[in-house]
């Protein structure tokens, strides 16, 4: 009944929605029958499935390629977002995770719903990996090792000043960047810019930061123990403690400080322009461009809006996929 109230008072996302429709079927349709790849495919759909939309549109090659990569970091993302596994057991699994993604034995059962079902299966990902060329392999071992001793090191380390985020997000998310770079070169449709690890960890940044602010309340709340990626340096001008902002009294101080994070996550979208300005590959374009516009609306919603203390804000899917359209991604 709430979707139904949603089309009457918003009626120009009827058509995204049945586009995506038509698209959800298409992508599906496209799985490969090789029981692996028709588990990466599937699974990706299921943890993200504006993802297995964009990636729809790279040619097959590198886009299993992309799919693997996403997966593998999916699963490095679940060991590290589950509270429940002690320090001493997570910090060797998330230096490890490099090795075993060469390991079709391996599986580590942590995570929810599809999460769980992701890491219980890992088998299938390993299968997936190991059948992609050695180019596409070593990008993907190499981002997945920097990854995973990045997340250890924050298991251990707050993040307490500017420099401290940028450095966490780079681990998490602009690593991302950099791999993607690294297939998008393997793959010889691009070709790499002088300052591309600069511009390629900002397209990352870009968009964990929105994430991260995006999600304030959702990590504050996380049972058993809250996860804190503001920095202090930047909450503590607001606050005593972080989650002090999402009490009512605090509503003006915690806008402010809302609207300080969202002007450092603008710090970088310079550099994705320059980025995507030298894409050659339209789909390759496209495929970078979505995310970014759609971090970009993520933050004019959050800025000045004390309701991202109070719940959930996002942008609307009918919204989005009204967004996705001059891409022509909905076909």
């Amino acid at each position: 009944m709430g979707s139904l109230r949603t089309l009457l008072r918003y009626p120009d996302d009827i058509y995204p929605l049945l586009k995506m429709k038509r698209a959800i079927e298409k992508a599906e349709k496209q799985i490969p029958p090789e029981p692996h790849w028709g588990f990466c495919y599937s699974m990706l759909h299921k943890v993200s499935r504006s993802f297995s939309l964009v990636i729809q549109q790279l040619r097959p090659e590198l886009r299993n390629a992309v799919c693997v990569f996403y997966l593998v970091l999916r699963a490095l993302d679940t060991v590290e977002d589950d509270t429940s596994i002690p320090t001493d057991e997570k910090l060797p699994i998330l230096i490890a995770f490099h090795r075993h993604i060469y390991d079709t034995d391996w599986h580590y059962s942590c995570g929810t719903k599809e999460y769980k079902v992701l890491m219980d299966q890992f088998h299938h990902v390993s299968a997936a990996f190991l059948e992609l060329d050695k180019g596409y392999q070593e990008a993907i071992e190499e981002i997945t090792k920097r990854m995973g001793a990045g997340m250890a090191k924050f298991i251990c380390q707050e993040v307490e000043t500017v420099d401290d985020y940028d450095e966490y997000c780079h681990y998490v998310a602009g690593l991302v960047g950099l791999g993607l770079s690294k297939l998008f070169l393997a793959s010889g449709s691009e070709v790499l810019l002088p300052d591309w690890e600069q511009i390629s960890n900002s397209m990352g940044l870009f968009l964990q930061k929105t994430n991260i602010i995006r999600d304030y309340l959702e990590d504050i709340n996380e049972i058993p123990k809250s996860r804190m990626f503001w920095p202090r340096k930047i909450w503590g001008k607001y606050a005593d403690k972080l989650e002090d902002l999402k009490y009512e009294e605090n509503s003006t101080k915690a806008v402010s400080c809302l609207n300080e994070m969202v002007t450092n996550a603008l710090t970088h979208i310079e550099d994705c322009l320059k980025y995507m300005s030298a894409l050659r590959d339209p789909s390759i374009f496209r495929f970078c461009a979505i995310p970014q516009i759609m971090a970009i609306g993520t933050l004019a919603l959050c800025y000045n809006n004390v309701q991202l203390f109070r719940g959930v804000v996002k942008l609307r899917r009918g919204k989005k996929l009204y967004l996705y359209t001059p891409f022509h991604i909905i076909i």
